[in-house]
C-alpha cells in the first residue's frame, strides 16, 4: 500500500502533521494541499488539540509547491486552495510550531514561517525561491516576511532568492530556535508540551492580538485587549491560576467556561 502523504500523529493535546512525500523532498502537490485544508479545518475545531506541530520526512521539510505534478487545475484554483491552507495555519487557534529539518524552500518556507514557532537545526537551509523559477512569493510570504525582517530585508530575500543558513535564519528572526538535529525531537516535545498546558483560552486570545495587533491603531488594539480579557476572566482557567498561585502549586488549564447559566423563570 502507498503510505499517506501526509501522516497525522496525537499525543498528549499535542498534534504532529508530516509531510511525507520524501522522494520530493515534500513538495505539495494539489492532493496534499486538499488534505492539508481539511486536517487542518478539522484541528481548529477539536477542543482536545492543544498545540500543533508541522514537520517533514526523510530529512527535509519541504521543498514548496510541486510544480512538476500533473495537474491541469486552473492556477486561479490552485492559489486559491494555497491560500485557504495559509489562513488557516495563521489563524488556528492552537499554537504552531514548524520543526525544521533540511531544505524550506518557497512555499515551504512560508508554510514553516506562517507557525508561531520555528524551530531548526544547524544543518537546515531556507531559500524564496519563487524568482528563479519565473513566479512571486505566494503562501503569505508578501506579507510574513517584511513583517518579520523588515522591507529591505524581505526585498533581498525575495529579489535574490538566495538560500541562506539557519545561522542567519535566526539573526534575522525568521526561526525562533536553533538545536542540534540529535536534540530537535527532545526540544519540541518540550516545548509543545509547555504550550499545551497553558490556557487554551486566553492563549487563542492573545495569539489572535498579536496577528492583528501589527495592522491596527493602538485603540483599535487596547479595544480587542479588553474584550478577550472578559472572555479569559469568564474560564475556570483564571481562578484556576490564582488558586494554583496561592497554594504554590503548578496550574492545571481546562478552558472551560466557568459563568454560571442562569436560572430559568419559574
Amino acid at each position: 500500500m502507498t503510505e499517506a502523504a501526509l501522516l497525522i500523529s496525537d499525543r498528549d493535546g499535542i498534534r504532529t502533521l508530516t509531510l511525507n512525500r520524501p522522494a520530493r523532498k515534500n513538495a505539495i502537490d494539489r492532493a496534499l494541499w486538499l488534505t492539508l485544508r481539511d486536517t487542518l479545518t478539522q484541528t481548529g475545531t477539536d477542543p482536545s488539540i492543544r498545540a500543533l506541530v508541522i514537520t517533514g520526512a526523510g530529512g527535509a521539510f519541504c521543498s514548496g509547491s510541486d510544480l512538476a505534478a500533473g495537474d491541469d487545475t486552473h492556477p486561479m484554483y490552485k492559489v486559491r486552495l494555497m491560500n485557504e491552507v495559509a489562513l488557516l495555519v495563521h489563524e488556528l487557534p492552537i499554537p504552531t510550531v514548524a520543526k525544521v529539518t533540511g531544505v524550506a524552500v518557497g512555499a515551504g518556507w512560508n508554510l514553516a514561517l506562517g507557525c508561531d514557532l520555528v524551530v531548526a537545526t544547524p544543518e537546515s537551509t531556507f531559500s524564496q525561491i519563487f524568482a528563479k523559477r519565473g513566479l512571486s512569493l505566494d503562501l503569505g510570504g508578501s506579507w510574513l516576511l517584511p513583517k518579520l525582517v523588515g522591507l529591505q530585508q524581505a526585498k533581498r530575500l525575495a529579489l535574490l532568492a538566495e538560500t541562506i543558513d539557519a545561522a542567519e535564519a535566526h539573526a534575522l528572526n525568521l526561526v525562533t530556535w536553533v538545536v542540534p538535529g540529535d536534540g530537535i525531537d527532545a526540544f519540541v516535545d518540550d516545548l509543545t508540551d509547555r504550550l499545551a498546558a497553558g490556557p487554551p483560552i486566553a492563549l487563542a486570545q492573545t495569539k489572535a492580538l498579536l496577528n492583528e495587533g501589527g495592522d491596527r491603531t493602538l485603540r483599535d488594539a487596547l479595544a480587542s485587549e479588553q474584550r478577550a480579557q472578559a472572555m479569559n476572566f469568564g474560564t475556570a482557567d483564571a481562578g484556576e491560576a490564582y488558586a494554583a498561585f496561592a497554594a504554590k502549586r503548578s496550574a492545571t488549564f481546562t478552558g472551560r467556561w466557568a459563568v454560571p447559566r442562569p436560572s430559568a423563570e419559574k
